[in-house]
């Protein structure tokens, strides 16, 4: 018969699988992140909106070309590709955020296909927009989609194309984690905007942000969750450790006003990168606003980085 103390370990067991539960399917499971919309951190001022709408109105009046791939795993994943004006053989591979999609990225798209004359291809991640897939990988399984969008640029573009991957938030730690592979040489420079170190410290700076909880044992019963479910823990999606093994040149871009991905991150990424590196922080810009807090900046800054390797 059980006492009152087994009761209550029961209990608490019961608690912590069902927050477990709980938190898979609010961070990973693809569903509706609603929730972010209540997020002060990620307020969308008038500015914001405006230059949204203006950019949502570019990306309407080109006429994209639908590409699809397929994953290691099985899973269609489907991409916008627009060529240059100028035929050229240089080519952005950009990688939207969380709960995002591609045709929220007009305003870097417009960047690379306008001012810098770039062919571009946005990819939607899996679990998002387009593309197959029941969960999020934050970047870590999206890597290795990465390595096969790149394949494909060269399949299509040819032997001689010159490719720069540039990353926004979640889309910035997937570009560092895509780093760290075995890339070939046609991949000249990254940029990444306001990626995270590690899903495990991105997410428990989230758990204590919105939720006010320690870390453990919620994270870590999460991460085993995810693992048995999506297929990694959250301790090996590991931008960071990504970065240390990486060969090529990346700008590393953050606002020192970003509370959602911590700006102090982007240090840490930017030390433990051994190849050619750039750090720019904006000031004043908040979670994914460093192109519009200072867009003149914002694009003189990677014309002149990504200028250094794409001839």
């Amino acid at each position: 018969m059980l006492t009152i103390v087994g009761w209550a370990a029961l209990l608490v067991i019961f608690v912590l699988i069902a927050g477990s539960l709980y938190f898979y399917q609010k961070a990973i499971a693809r569903a509706s992140k609603d929730f972010l919309k209540e997020d002060p951190e990620l307020e969308t001022s008038s500015e914001e909106a405006a230059a949204s709408d203006a950019n949502g109105r570019w990306w309407r009046s080109q006429s994209f070309q639908k590409w699809e791939i397929v994953s290691d795993d099985g899973l269609r994943l489907r991409g916008f590709y627009l060529p240059a004006a100028r035929a050229t053989n240089k080519t952005a591979i950009i990688a939207h955020g969380y709960s995002g999609n591609a045709t929220l990225m007009g305003g870097w798209a417009k960047l690379y296909a306008e001012e810098l004359g770039y062919n571009i291809l946005l990819p939607d991640a899996r679990g998002h927009g387009a593309s197959e897939g029941r969960y999020i990988g934050f970047g870590w399984h999206e890597r290795k989609d990465f390595v096969r969008w790149i394949k494909q640029v060269i399949e299509v573009c040819g032997d001689d194309v010159q490719i720069v991957l540039h990353g926004i938030s979640m889309g910035g730690a997937t570009v560092m984690m895509t780093s760290g592979e075995r890339l070939p040489a046609n991949v000249k420079a990254i940029v990444e905007d306001c990626g995270y170190t590690s899903v495990k410290e991105e997410l428990s700076h989230q758990l204590r942000r919105m939720y006010r909880l320690p870390a453990f044992p919620i994270l870590s019963l999460t991460s085993l969750v995810t693992k048995l479910r999506a297929g990694y823990y959250f301790g090996e999606a590991s931008a960071l450790a990504q970065v240390k093994k990486t060969r090529t040149p990346m700008l590393f871009i953050h606002g020192d006003a970003d509370a959602f991905v911590p700006t102090e991150m982007v240090y840490r990424l930017y030390e433990s990168c051994p190849t050619d590196k750039q750090l720019y922080v904006v000031a004043g810009a908040a979670h994914g606003n460093a192109r519009l807090a200072d867009q003149e900046g914002y694009a003189r800054q990677i014309s002149g980085f990504i200028g250094k390797y794409v001839i």
